[in-house]
């Protein structure tokens, strides 16, 4: 309510719209100007200068600026809480503050959220419903899963990893009881250096895609791009390879530089592992894809270059795809210190998370190796 007031709402109106009345919103207006016994640091160097009326007045400034972040981040954690008397419910409203009572006063949330501290410790002592109960035992499970994916999903794949484990609830039941406690999936894009550079003198293979990222089956086409990663101790680059069938890293190589070697090494991975027979290798024109050195050990294994243009992101967008993911699941939240760090953390994330655990809504929330041996099996067991 005093975020509203100060951001011009008048009391009366508020009045009229919530529960307290007029003078008890300016009340809290009046409150929240006051000191909270916290004792300031010592002023800075630029303060100095400042007399006595202006340092309180600084002080006391900052003070509400802590509580205003403070009753910003409530109301946005508490979402759809926030609403008229009438349409209120208690219940909930009590849920949220007990769920977050390790991050905000409890009077505080009361404050904004219009009920009362009496009334939540009465309900506090209360024996729990069924439907609380079972919320609470189901957040856990929530939390768990939101665990195990690095704190990377959103409601969509928890509740697709709960329907996986048998277990039946609505999506929306779900993103409520996340965002009561403010578990949220990860976002993050960034921008770096550039990692397609075309050699003039090359010529490029011809485009056997077209953009139609699709397969029936495996080794049928494979995509292929490069993507950095920064540490403390300069740029790596990472060179990979997906099956477009299933999503999955079928090679993988990294380097602290961009020659051609990176990207073999990528596909000496991918032909080691899958054995292709005439499968199509789809990447975009760097310098690295239209060597000499790559195009003849395609031929060699049987594999069929094809390039899109040059930096296009839709003319690789499966790739584009993976890297966003990388970027969002685990370069946005970690800084490495050195090479070797980085390297064990982004082996970590291909073999260990991304090919085995993570969900794809593609692949009807599947990981792609239980995407791949599921329909392996269905292949198998159809007569």
């Amino acid at each position: 309510m005093v975020e509203l007031v100060r951001a011009g709402r008048d009391p009366a109106d508020l009045a009229r719209e919530f529960e307290p009345s007029a003078q008890a919103i300016r009340n809290w207006v009046t409150v929240a100007d006051r000191q909270e016994g916290r004792r300031e640091a010592k002023p800075a160097p630029a303060e100095a200068a400042l007399n006595a009326a202006e340092r309180e007045e600084l002080a006391r400034l900052r003070r509400e600026n802590r509580q205003l972040r403070q009753e910003r981040d409530i109301l946005s954690r508490a979402g759809g809480l926030v609403c008229p008397r009438d349409r209120r419910d208690p219940v909930r409203v009590f849920e949220f503050m007990k769920a977050n009572q390790a991050s905000f006063p409890i009077a505080r949330m009361a404050r904004l959220l219009g009920v009362s501290r009496a009334g939540y410790y009465a309900w506090l002592g209360r024996p729990l419903s069924a439907h609380a109960e079972a919320d609470a035992a189901l957040l856990r499970r929530i939390r768990t899963v939101h665990a195990i994916s690095r704190q990377t999903y959103g409601a969509p794949r928890v509740h697709a990893e709960l329907r996986a484990r048998g277990e039946r609830h609505g999506r929306k039941r779900i993103a409520r009881l996340m965002r009561s406690v403010g578990l949220v999936g990860a976002s993050h894009r960034r921008s770096g250096p550039v990692t397609t550079y075309r050699d003039a003198s090359s010529r490029p293979a011809p485009d056997l895609v077209d953009r139609k990222f699709t397969a029936s089956g495996p080794n049928q086409l494979w995509v292929a791009d490069i993507t950095f990663i920064p540490t403390a101790a300069g740029f790596l680059y990472l060179a990979v390879v997906l099956d477009v069938w299933s999503r999955k890293v079928v090679g993988w190589a990294i380097a602290n530089h961009l020659r051609a070697e990176l990207v073999l090494a990528a596909l000496e991975m991918a032909v080691g592992q899958r054995r292709p027979r005439d499968v199509i290798h789809h990447s975009d024109q760097g310098s690295q894809y239209t060597s000499l050195a790559f195009g003849k050990r395609c031929r060699e294994a049987g594999v069929r270059p094809s390039m899109g243009s040059v930096g296009d992101a839709y003319d690789n967008a499966l790739c584009e795809s993976f890297f966003a993911i990388l970027e969002c699941e685990l370069l946005a939240r970690r800084r490495f210190a050195s090479h070797a760090e980085a390297r064990m953390a982004t082996f970590s994330f291909i073999e260990a998370w991304y090919n085995p655990a993570r969900l794809h809504s593609t692949l009807g929330y599947r990981s792609p190796m239980t995407y791949e041996k599921e329909e392996h099996q269905a292949v198998t067991a159809d007569p």
